[in-house]
């Protein structure tokens, strides 16, 4: 990847964070007047912190997009020959890391509070809908062997990199954190393929009528 190239993903990809970080940022204030993002209320202030945080979210999704690329570098090098065994394991991990944001979150629920494990179900949905459309996007802007990686990354990635709001277990951290995520790793991603084209980037012929 040329400097230029690199220039272009990472400027991109802080716009659409801060963007979708702020328009995020600015509903759940609608919906949640005495929401107070990191307990600061005292006019501009607060927003000049949500657009300093919605930009570390951005960043954050860039470090954990190369990171995922190196991880997956090492990956094909150890199962080279195997990828159907890397496949399989990230279809497992996929799993636990849906279960795990129900069942965790479920458990560090402040006690008393009267909650139920339905209700945490709908965030992993969401994350997997909006995964499986991009990864249906990827496919067919380049091949079926895009479908596995790109559901790995779009869920697990942003699972692992949302880690901080789940710890705070807080509806409205957890969406300002989670949509703009979302939007970095689907742009990044899908901008991958168009920055360092391969043959094996490219889609499939369909096949011609005998």
């Amino acid at each position: 990847m040329t400097l230029k190239k690199w220039n272009y993903l990472f400027w991109t990809t802080l716009l659409i964070g801060t963007v979708f970080g702020m328009i995020t940022s600015i509903i759940v204030k609608l919906v949640v007047p005495d929401f107070d993002f990191l307990g600061i209320s005292v006019g501009w202030y607060e927003w000049v912190f949500m657009l300093f945080g919605a930009g570390m979210i951005a960043m954050l999704s860039e470090m954990g997009f190369f990171a995922y690329l190196t991880v997956r570098f090492v990956a094909m090098s150890l199962f080279r020959g195997k990828l159907l065994y890397w496949d399989i394991l990230q279809v497992v991990i996929i799993v636990i890391a849906l279960f795990d944001i129900v069942y965790l979150r479920y458990i560090g629920a402040d006690e008393g509070v009267a909650t139920s494990w339905v209700q945490y179900i709908l965030l992993p949905i969401l994350i997997l809908i909006v995964a499986a459309i991009i990864t249906r996007m990827k496919v067919k802007e380049t091949n079926k062997s895009a479908r596995i990686p790109t559901l790995f990354f779009m869920v697990v990635v942003t699972i692992l990199e949302a880690i901080p709001a789940f710890n705070l277990n807080e509806t409205g951290y957890t969406i300002i954190m989670v949509v703009p995520l979302l939007a970095c790793n689907a742009w990044q991603i899908m901008l991958l393929h168009r920055l360092l084209p391969t043959k094996n980037n490219k889609p499939e012929a369909a096949p011609k009528a005998s």
